[in-house]
């Protein structure tokens, strides 16, 4: 099944292509996802800056919603040697209740289905938990730099 056609149930939730009508929601939830490492790092992070309308029409955006509210939301960006998981983020009211293990089981799936054998990530260094997480679920930290001004950690998992 390809990417852009593939919806799942996982639970109640269902994880689906973020459409045009999304897009507003979408940029809600990451500012909301976002803006407490406003004071952490001393800017927005990266992903608050990023234009979601165009990753929305490039088809990039996955959602995760409930009754018509949206969750959370993954950007998956297809590289020549792994999937890309560009952003992860979970509405702050939603955290701690299996919508980001949901989304990342997804986005791991979803680069097995498209043939890739790794999928990698990058974080803010003063994200620690996010790195505490990753590390976890099996992605290991290959390299730290930093990138438009941010300090980046990125991590690669192997996948079967």
């Amino acid at each position: 099944m390809s990417q852009k056609n593939r919806s799942q149930k996982n639970r109640s939730h269902e994880i689906r292509l973020a459409t045009p009508a999304d897009s507003a929601a979408v940029r809600v939830l990451v500012r909301a996802a976002y803006s407490h490492y406003v004071a952490r790092i001393g800017r927005e992070p990266g992903s608050m800056g990023d234009d979601y309308d165009a990753l929305i029409r490039a088809g990039r955006v996955h959602v995760i919603g409930e009754g018509g509210q949206i969750l959370g939301l993954l950007v998956l960006l297809p590289e020549p040697d792994a999937m890309l998981l560009d952003n992860v983020a979970v509405d702050p009211a939603h955290r701690g209740s299996g919508v980001g293990r949901a989304l990342l089981q997804w986005a791991e799936q979803t680069a097995l289905d498209a043939g890739y054998s790794a999928i990698r990530l990058y974080t803010n260094e003063a994200m620690t938990e996010n790195i505490s997480l990753y590390s976890r679920i099996g992605y290991v930290e290959t390299h730290r730099g930093e990138e438009k001004g941010l300090k980046r950690v990125y991590m690669t998992k192997r996948l079967r």
